[in-house]
């Protein structure tokens, strides 16, 4: 085959370019190979369609991202925001069946098999990254994008390496550490492949487009339920993913920004015409820690503004914000149906029992979390106890439905000084208030109506993602990164197409 030239600093919309012999060729030689494997899986796993379907899925996929990497990234992202990485209780969804987030020896066609310890999800990473070393190599004038803030992102993910090793040293076991570490990988691969990919205004939307997609799919989902149990929590915890709730978020403040830039065109309408489903799945998540980050997100957004956009913001906003006060007012003190966000908000600064209602109890447990991972502090204050290892409970916490509770807390912020003490701390918040500034300095500058909504809703989802991660988990969650990552890995796409087109003096569509 013959490999065509490479725009800009990604791999262009084209991973590689073959003649019509080659293109046949190579499309004969799929499908004899997809028969064989095919044929192969279900003679071995004794007639199980499920292997073979699931086959002949990542076959197509695989296909599709030789064809065209940048697709292949969209089903990736598409794929990490349908699946669930952690079941709803009382809720066993397909979206949990399809297990992309799930070790292959834990599959049921290969249970057994002790070797198999990656999930579908790395190996579609993995795959993904084959792809693009296999275009590298084959094209002389590749450009790569550099990696916005890359030796701070290095020195944090040395320094957790180097905690993983003190804390297995340590007597700490594998298995939790891995679980601890994880979500941080993902993110780091996820954060440096974005940005040598996307190349184009064209693929930052369709990228857009499939977080809008999958991202309402997880509204609706928790919507249904909410109407085949009657209209009522009937006692669940959240009827939606913990993380969804969060997702839902960024695009509100996507949404806010296309509205005050005057932009985004289909995708302006789509979230208009979904943000009805996108608050009421919000609400069902009953997430508290998801109202804290929302609120947080918001601060953030008026923030990037400038002042003629905050005042404008502010102006056109009015009624709305006097409604919400009108609204809290009224509900702040009653025990209808409708005043359950108001109780979920309230529930979260209090820890008198009688108004935190049936939330007390998990208040207390926070608290008492809290106190233990204070007192864990003092044991390795600079370089903390290692991941795998677990932290001391002077006071022993009640027993909850989470088999890694005691290496991992609800408060992944004090988490992170526990495991890898202050200085894997200061190396964390380092590379993060980095993005921060990185991005609002972005934001600040560019010219695109477009991008500029973009580069807020990244920015605002790194703060987003921290507040959540106070309160509840998430920084080991892997969908949350894998999110983070791919938003952040748009910054320099985004600088660099709106500095192109200001330098060529091109018109800035909307």
């Amino acid at each position: 085959f013959e490999t065509g030239p490479m725009s800009g600093s990604g791999l262009g919309e084209a991973s590689m370019t073959l003649t019509l012999a080659s293109q046949r060729g190579l499309v004969l030689g799929f499908a004899v190979i997809g028969s064989i494997v095919l044929s192969a899986i279900i003679i071995l796993t004794y007639g199980n369609l499920a292997a073979a379907y699931a086959c002949l899925a990542a076959f197509a996929v695989a296909l599709i991202s030789f064809y065209r990497l940048d697709v292949g990234l969209d089903l990736l992202i598409g794929l990490v925001m349908l699946c669930d990485e952690f079941d709803i209780p009382g809720f066993y969804t397909w979206t949990l069946k399809a297990g992309y987030f799930t070790n292959l020896k834990e599959l049921s066609y290969l249970m057994g098999s002790e070797w198999a310890v990656m999930n579908p999800f790395e190996l579609h990473l993995f795959l993904l990254f084959f792809i693009w070393m296999l275009v590298v190599c084959l094209r002389r004038n590749v450009k790569f994008t550099p990696v916005m803030l890359w030796p701070s992102l290095a020195a944090m993910l040395v320094w957790v390496v180097i905690s993983l090793v003190l804390g297995l040293q340590r007597g700490g076991d594998f298995l939790p550490a891995l679980w601890e570490i994880r979500a941080l990988f993902y993110f780091a691969l996820v954060y440096a492949f974005v940005p040598q990919v996307i190349e184009s205004k064209a693929q930052i939307r369709t990228l857009i487009w499939v977080m809008i997609a999958t991202i309402s799919i997880k509204a609706f989902q928790g919507i249904a339920r909410y109407i085949l149990i009657g209209l009522t929590m009937a006692g669940y915890p959240t009827l939606t993913n913990h993380e969804d709730p969060v997702f839902m978020t960024t695009l509100v403040i996507l949404l806010l920004g296309f509205l005050l830039f005057r932009t985004g065109g289909f995708q302006r309408a789509a979230l208009l015409a979904l943000l009805g489903p996108l608050l009421l799945g919000f609400f069902v998540g009953q997430r508290r820690a998801a109202y804290a980050s929302g609120a947080a997100s918001l601060a953030v957004f008026l923030v990037l503004l400038s002042k003629e956009e905050r005042r404008r913001l502010l102006k056109n906003s009015a009624p709305a914000i006097l409604l919400f006060s009108l609204y809290c007012g009224v509900m702040w003190n009653s025990e209808s149906r409708w005043a359950m966000p108001v109780k979920l908000v309230k529930s979260g600064f209090s820890n008198d029992r009688e108004t935190a209602g049936e939330r007390f109890y998990s208040n207390l447990y926070r608290e008492h979390e809290k106190y233990d991972l204070a007192i864990t502090v003092r044991n390795a204050p600079v370089i903390g106890i290692g991941f795998g290892k677990k932290y001391d409970k002077p006071i022993e916490l009640v027993p909850i439905p989470f088999t890694l509770r005691d290496y991992i807390p609800h408060n992944q912020i004090l988490w992170l000084i526990v495991k890898m003490g202050g200085l894997g701390f200061f190396l964390f918040w380092l590379f993060f208030d980095g993005v921060i500034y990185r991005g609002a300095s972005i934001v600040s500058r560019l010219h695109d109506p477009y991008l500029k909504a973009v580069c807020v809703m990244a920015v605002a989802a790194v703060i987003n993602q921290m507040v959540t991660s106070y309160y509840d988990l998430q920084l080991t969650y892997y969908r949350n990164m894998i999110y983070l990552g791919a938003l952040l890995g748009l910054l320099p796409a985004i600088r660099n197409l709106d500095r192109t087109r200001a330098d060529e003096g091109q018109e800035i569509s909307p």
